[in-house]
């Protein structure tokens, strides 16, 4: 498998200038180049590590929807592995863990099925945690806030549309809410542990906000209730974060 030889200057002369808000610490693309031809350019001083960050909350703080014990097993086992697994495949395949696994991502078709299933479980969850909050606001504002109006007609018609695509996921795998590459919002899921940012993706572009929907994320608590767990997570959706990742994709 390649190893990855994109450099700094190589990064800075082939992708749009973007950044990501100050403090959020969530990795991201903040551009696509051109999403019919897979190409995914990235600019950004803050990439996705390949190594597990903190969880930003104690085990217990999203009991409103998600439960201690599922949030201690998901973090410190699932995540876990899939941080130890994608670093197996790394060294591997000879993939410098210096660079971004955002540079990985966006090839991925060029790597195996084990850097696939666990950079993304690693950058999806990475993600994902940081995407929660216990202190949510309920609802987006600002430019996201009218991006979501506009692109879905409403709030509620839009969380009606993200559920329905999180519900029908079939098996596991994520709903997403992204920025596509005409900067537009779109709703869509990917199987597994694949997302938008990957070449080998029916869905491309940059995440604003995904829902982990593997059984292992919900059922202590919700068994089969999917939809359940769904609802509540509206609850603890950090959508100051989502907010600024959406800013940050539009740069």
């Amino acid at each position: 498998m390649p190893q990855q030889k994109s450099s700094r200057r190589t990064f800075l002369q082939n992708t749009a200038k973007a950044g990501l808000a100050t403090g959020l610490g969530i990795s991201v693309i903040p551009a696509l180049a051109s999403v019919s031809g897979n190409s995914m350019s990235l600019n950004n001083d803050h990439f996705t590590s390949f190594d597990q960050a903190p969880l930003p909350y104690a085990y217990n703080a999203l009991e409103v929807a998600i439960d201690a014990m599922t949030m201690e097993i998901h973090y410190s086992k699932h995540a876990a592995t899939y941080a130890k697994n994608l670093k197996e495949a790394a060294q591997a395949e000879g993939v410098n863990t210096a660079n971004p696994l955002e540079d990985v991502l966006q090839n991925i078709s060029k790597y195996s099925p084990k850097m696939r299933n666990n950079g993304g479980g690693h950058y999806n969850h990475e993600l994902f945690w940081k995407l929660l909050t216990p202190n949510s606001s309920g609802q987006p504002n600002g430019k996201l806030k009218t991006a979501i109006e506009k692109s879905f007609n409403s709030f509620d018609a839009f969380k009606t549309q993200f559920a329905e695509a999180a519900k029908t996921r079939f098996g596991s795998g994520w709903a997403w809410l992204y920025v596509d590459g005409s900067k537009q919002l779109k709703i869509g899921s990917t199987p597994n542990q694949d997302n938008p940012l990957m070449n080998v993706s029916d869905i491309k572009g940059i995440p604003v906000a995904g829902l982990d929907v593997w059984e292992h994320a919900y059922y202590l608590k919700y068994q089969n209730k999917r939809p359940d767990y769904i609802e509540n997570w509206w609850k603890v959706l950090n959508w100051e974060a989502a907010g600024k990742l959406y800013e940050a994709a539009l740069k």
